[in-house]
């Protein structure tokens, strides 16, 4: 089928436009290329007779109309995704995530398309002390980044209630894997240890996250595309819960470099300790994730190893200016 791609420039939208081509789908990638928006994500499929790129805003109802001819399937990975950022910044966040995805549902149902996929977040339901999400539970967001992803959200399921609109919704866990703008922990933290610089731990480090390597995210959001029911909501999550100061030894010892270079930094405001998803919905339709995170987090780390050329360049200009507002007080540098 054809399907409507927003945001496949990032990280996970570059993965997921692999993994359709490979399927034997039509992908039109529908990207507004912000700062972690990278055409050298999708440089090797660019030449692919079934691959269309579109250079757009997801909130620009024209060229979303035009971009929408003949598509069954949306899939909408388009939004501003980084916690601190939105700490910083968070009136650009409800403007991609909830107006951005309500302009793109508007013409999607125009269009007559399907089925509509929101990929969404297991930030939406804040923090559990035990146990772990299902996609009953309330949505209780901690930042103005997962506030403005349960915008989206409603946006999508309200449509559903009131156009009868076919839709899924999709929240994933804390994802890693190659290319990775370097402003996430585990690409942040591996590309600092290979240049020996500080790495920033949030106060303890003991916040447990849930991590899925991106591959399995993506056969997620696909496998609900094609399977999941209307109206419903699907946790995509690996099963593999660590706190952050795991991780970061982990990274160390990948890289070759020593414990000296953590520095714990005063914490972010209003900091989620602990994440985790019950996916039974989706394991139920027959997914189950695939990477061992010991093996992926390995393979990660030896691409950022090997592609320095990718990463170097992002972490000057925009990256330095956001890197040094965000740690240069925390890392006394």
């Amino acid at each position: 089928m054809r399907i409507l791609l927003t945001g496949g420039c990032g990280f996970i939208g570059s993965a997921f436009v692999r993994l359709a081509l490979s399927r034997g789908h039509e992908v039109v990638n529908l990207d507004k290329l912000t700062y972690a928006g990278n055409p050298a994500n999708v440089a090797e499929v660019a030449g692919h007779d079934g691959y269309r790129f579109v250079h757009a805003d997801i909130a620009d109802a024209e060229r979303v109309a035009e971009a929408l001819d003949g598509v069954e399937l949306v899939v909408n990975m388009a939004a501003e995704t980084h916690v601190d950022r939105s700490i910083l910044d968070p009136a650009a966040f409800p403007m991609t995530d909830v107006v951005g995805t309500a302009v793109l549902l508007g013409e999607a149902r125009k269009a007559g398309v399907r089925r509509f996929v929101q990929v969404s977040t297991d930030e939406v339901y804040g923090s559990v002390p035990h146990g772990a999400f299902r996609e009953t539970d309330p949505l209780d967001p901690s930042s103005p980044y997962s506030a403005s992803k349960a915008g989206g959200d409603l946006q999508v399921l309200a449509c559903h209630r009131t156009y009868g609109m076919d839709v899924v919704v999709t929240r994933g866990s804390n994802t890693y894997g190659p290319r990775q703008y370097p402003e996430k922990l585990i690409p942040l933290f591996v590309t600092n240890a290979l240049e020996g610089l500080p790495l920033p731990v949030y106060g303890d480090g003991m916040q447990i996250r849930d991590w899925i390597h991106v591959d399995d995210h993506c056969e997620g959001v696909l496998h609900a595309a094609e399977h999941g029911v209307a109206g419903e909501v699907y946790n995509v999550g690996g099963g593999n819960e660590l706190p952050n100061l795991d991780i970061t030894h982990a990274i160390l010892g990948l890289t070759g470099r020593d414990a000296s270079l953590i520095r714990h930094v005063e914490d972010r405001p209003g900091h989620d300790r602990r994440y985790a998803l019950d996916t039974a919905k989706l394991r139920s339709l027959g997914w189950e994730p695939r990477r061992d995170f010991t093996e992926g987090l390995r393979e990660t780390v030896e691409w950022y190893t090997a592609n320095r050329a990718w990463w170097e360049p992002i972490k000057s200009g925009e990256y330095l200016a956001y890197y040094r507002e965000q740690y240069g007080a925390r890392v006394g540098a």
